[in-house]
């Protein structure tokens, strides 16, 4: 594997794979002095998120006062972290969809460069992705929905324009299968997150459906990123493979390395504590979006989380972002007392959080712009936005600058 980046410059956290010292053996060997605050630092190591088990979707049959809607409801206002297990994916198709993914990274660089994503394609493979305006240490491949989600389309076909742009695969006679397998895998996370989405509408006290007109199939924008984190040979001891921050869409489907738990969640109850996600076999991890806290009132947590560096151990990731549809007008629920935000359009911030991931356009947007009263520049914007792009076609941040920018609004 090849990983070409630039050397960093940024303050990020030391490295590591996984915190597999115990607090005690770490105690040891520090000054006394250094030990409270230490100790105060591993406060969470005896937390974890949840693993809850999804046999009860598959029966049917859930209400709200239904056990594991209340288990998911309690993971999400407590962590925005948890992970699943029993969720229906057969673990053949998890093994067939990491085999492929391994060997797409293991393409030499210049197949990988004509894959390459641009300004008017946010979708293809790369490996100078700004987290928060600093450069993660990973190479990552992104594909996803399509209006008419008609798999057999070829991939250039104008049908299938939308303002992420148009997905790109490796050839054919170099990775026969890589197309067929991960667009099966495809489709089974979106499965799994179709249920939760169920579950997160009746943990709020509403319809299991209630989010199906922005979720459905041939509406929702998600995709599918396939992570490769190259062991890090760099000279700065706190850089990370991403940096800290939340997931900007509704949830998160993560099938987690098993060989490397380098994924941290901050803890809420101490803020300063990171604690490390360790996957359950065939488990998914789940987190909760930014677009779910919005429509949950601030009930639902959006976690932020960062992922360390390892020396000597690469690790691999597919995390499936579940989205809404573009012109989803995303707010809360009504029956959830006083709005705490604003209305958010989908489109707008993932066009804005697209921008900032591609290239360093200022300040990342966040869900704070759409707090009540926040003043911020984006609710304004937002408008002038909606009136000049067209969600059928492809979104070029850098033609489309002057929407992007602060002092341009």
């Amino acid at each position: 594997h090849s990983l070409t980046l630039a050397t960093p410059n940024r303050v990020a956290m030391s490295h590591a794979c996984a915190a597999r010292h115990s607090c005690s053996s770490v105690v040891a060997v520090i000054s006394h002095r250094g030990r409270a605050a230490l100790l105060r630092r591993f406060s969470s190591a005896a937390r974890a998120p949840p693993v809850i088990d999804l046999s009860p979707l598959r029966d049917g049959g859930l209400s709200s006062s239904s056990p594991l809607v209340r288990e998911v409801a309690d993971a999400c206002e407590q962590w925005g972290f948890f992970q699943v297990v029993n969720h229906g994916v057969d673990e053949d198709l998890c093994a067939r969809a990491e085999e492929q993914q391994r060997a797409f990274f293991a393409l030499p660089m210049e197949v990988k460069e004509c894959m390459r994503r641009s300004a008017d394609n946010s979708r293809g493979w790369y490996n100078d992705e700004l987290t928060k305006q600093r450069r993660d240490w990973k190479e990552g491949l992104d594909f996803g929905s399509t209006p008419p989600m008609d798999w057999s389309l070829a991939d250039a076909d104008a049908r299938n324009g939308t303002l992420d742009g148009y997905n790109r695969f490796p050839p054919a006679d170099l990775l026969p299968s890589f197309r067929p397998t991960m667009l099966e895998y495809y489709d089974a996370l979106a499965g799994v997150a179709t249920g939760l989405a169920r579950l997160f509408s009746l943990g709020l006290g509403m319809p299991a459906d209630f989010f199906e007109p922005y979720l459905r199939r041939t509406q929702h924008t998600s995709y599918l990123r396939l992570n490769y984190y190259a062991p890090y040979t760099g000279e700065d001891p706190t850089q990370l493979c991403i940096s800290p921050h939340k997931d900007a869409g509704f949830l998160t489907v993560l099938r987690q390395d098993v060989g490397c738990h380098s994924l941290q969640v901050r803890d809420r109850q101490a803020p300063d504590g990171w604690v490390t996600v360790r996957p359950e076999p065939a488990a998914f991890t789940i987190n909760t979006g930014d677009m779910a806290q919005i429509y949950s009132n601030n009930r639902y947590h959006a976690p932020e989380h960062r992922v360390l560096t390892s020396p000597s151990t690469p690790r691999y990731s597919a995390p499936f972002f579940y989205n809404p549809a573009y012109t989803a007008a995303v707010q809360p629920l009504p029956s959830l007392g006083a709005p705490h935000f604003d209305r958010c359009v989908w489109g707008y911030f993932r066009a804005m959080r697209f921008a900032g991931d591609f290239a360093d356009y200022g300040e990342e947007i966040q869900i704070s712009d759409f707090a009540k009263g926040s003043g911020s520049w984006h609710v304004s914007n937002q408008s002038r936005f909606m009136a000049e792009v067209d969600f059928d076609a492809s979104f070029d941040v850098e033609a489309m600058r002057p929407l992007l920018t602060r002092s341009s609004a």
